[in-house]
C-alpha cells in the first residue's frame, strides 16, 4: 500500500510540476507581448513562421468592447516582424460576411515589460480546433459520409464567398479549417470554417520580374497547375477541396504512402498523369463524382465551388441555411487551452512578412502540359 501511495503521490507531484512549468511559460510570453486594452493574454496555442497565436479572454465583458466574443484567438508578432499578419488582416477585411470564413474582430498594438511593441490580430476562436485535429484522431479511419457532407458544405461554402471577393486561398488544407462551436437548430454542431488566409492572394496577380515559376502553399494539396507552371487561381482551391474531401472519406492525404514522401516525391506524383487516387469502393456515387469534379486534371473542366454547391454530393443538408447559423458564446478557461495544430510550423508564412520568402519557391519545368487526363469512368 506504501508503493502504491509513494507511486500515486509522485505522478500527482509530476502532474502539478507540470502545470507550474506550463504556467510559467505563459507568463513569461504575457510579459513579453502584453495583454490588451480590453483582454487578458492566455495560453499560446500554436506557433509559425508568423509568429505565434494566443488564446484569449475579455477583462470585463460588460464593457465597450463586450462585441468582442468571451474567447478570441490572438495572432501576434513584433510589429517589425509583422507584414505577413498584417496583409492577413487587410484580406480579411475584404472578404466580411461570411459565415463560413474565420472572422476579423480588429488589430491591436500591445507593448510588452522590456519596451517591445507588439502587432495582435484579434481572430474567432475555434473551440474544436481544426479539421486535421479531428481526422488525426479518427486513427485513419474516415469520418461518415454525412459529416463529410457537411464539413465539405461548409467548405465550400466560405470558398465561394472568397472568389467572389477575387480571392484565391493558396493554402487550403484540413489544418486551416477551424471548427467553430455554434448552436444550429439546437444540434450544437461544430461549423466549419476558413481560416489562415496568410498566403491567399488576388485573382490572376502575378508577380513582376520573376525568372521561374513559383507558388505558394503546402505540397500536399497542390494542384497540378500550380506545380507545373505556378498557376494559382480559383481552380488550384478546387484540388485543394477534393484533396480535403479525400482525406475526410478515407482517413489519408490524397497522396498516401506507407512511407514517408519527401516534398520533390509529392510533387513528381501530382504531376504524374497516370497517378490517380485510388477511389474505395465504399465511397457513394455522389461521393465519386464529387471528387471527379473537384480533382480534374483538365483546368477548363474542374468544376467551380458555386457548381459544387448545387452538386447532389452537397444537396439537402441544413447548411442550404447557412446564414442562419448562430454563434455559441461558450466561456472557456483560457489557462487550460492546450496547443493544437491550428496555426503549425508549416503554414508557408513568414515572419519577415515580405511575400517573396512566404512562398514554397519552386523552379517549375516550361512544360505546359498540366491539362492532364480526367479520371477514367
Amino acid at each position: 500500500m506504501k508503493s502504491e501511495q509513494l507511486k500515486t503521490n509522485k505522478r500527482s507531484l509530476l502532474i502539478e510540476n507540470m502545470y507550474e512549468v506550463k504556467r510559467s511559460k505563459q507568463e513569461d510570453w504575457k510579459k513579453r507581448y502584453g495583454d490588451g486594452v480590453a483582454w487578458l493574454r492566455g495560453a499560446m496555442i500554436g506557433r509559425g513562421n508568423f509568429g505565434c497565436v494566443f488564446a484569449a479572454n475579455l477583462k470585463n465583458p460588460k464593457s465597450r468592447y463586450s462585441s468582442y466574443p468571451p474567447v478570441m484567438a490572438v495572432k501576434s508578432a513584433e510589429v517589425s516582424a509583422s507584414g505577413s499578419i498584417q496583409k492577413e488582416k487587410e484580406v480579411m477585411d475584404n472578404l466580411r460576411g461570411c459565415p463560413n470564413v474565420i472572422k476579423c474582430f480588429g488589430e491591436e498594438t500591445t507593448v510588452g515589460d522590456n519596451g517591445q511593441m507588439v502587432y495582435n490580430l484579434l481572430l474567432e476562436y475555434g473551440s474544436g480546433g481544426t479539421l486535421a485535429d479531428l481526422v488525426k484522431s479518427l486513427n485513419g479511419e474516415g469520418l461518415a459520409e454525412i459529416e463529410v457532407r457537411r464539413y465539405a458544405r461548409s467548405i465550400v461554402y466560405g470558398l465561394s464567398h472568397i472568389h467572389k471577393r477575387g480571392y484565391v486561398h493558396c493554402d487550403l488544407k484540413p489544418e486551416n479549417v477551424l471548427l467553430v462551436s455554434g448552436c444550429r437548430t439546437g444540434t450544437g454542431e461544430f461549423v466549419a470554417k476558413i481560416g489562415d488566409l496568410g498566403l491567399a492572394k488576388r485573382v490572376n496577380h502575378v508577380k513582376k520580374n520573376r525568372l521561374s515559376c513559383y507558388w505558394r502553399g503546402t505540397p500536399m494539396y497542390l494542384s497540378p497547375e500550380a506545380v507545373i507552371n505556378g498557376v494559382q487561381e480559383p481552380p488550384a482551391d478546387i484540388w485543394a477541396v477534393g484533396c480535403i474531401v479525400f482525406q475526410m472519406l478515407t482517413g489519408k492525404p490524397i497522396w498516401f504512402s506507407d512511407q514517408d514522401l519527401g516534398i520533390e516525391e509529392i510533387l513528381s506524383r501530382i504531376c504524374d498523369e497516370n497517378d490517380m487516387p485510388f477511389v474505395s469502393s465504399g465511397m457513394s456515387d455522389e461521393a465519386v463524382s464529387f471528387l471527379k469534379g473537384c480533382l480534374c486534371r483538365k483546368v477548363m473542366c474542374r468544376l467551380t465551388a458555386n457548381m459544387l454547391l448545387n452538386h447532389p454530393f452537397l444537396k439537402g443538408l441544413v447548411e442550404d441555411n447557412v446564414n442562419e447559423i448562430e454563434e455559441s458564446h461558450e466561456v472557456f478557461d483560457i489557462y487550460a487551452i492546450t496547443s493544437s495544430s491550428s496555426f503549425s510550423d508549416d503554414d508557408g508564412e513568414d515572419a519577415d512578412g515580405d511575400d517573396d520568402d512566404d512562398l514554397w519557391s519552386s523552379s517549375c519545368s516550361d512544360e505546359s502540359s498540366y491539362n492532364l487526363s480526367s479520371w477514367s469512368e
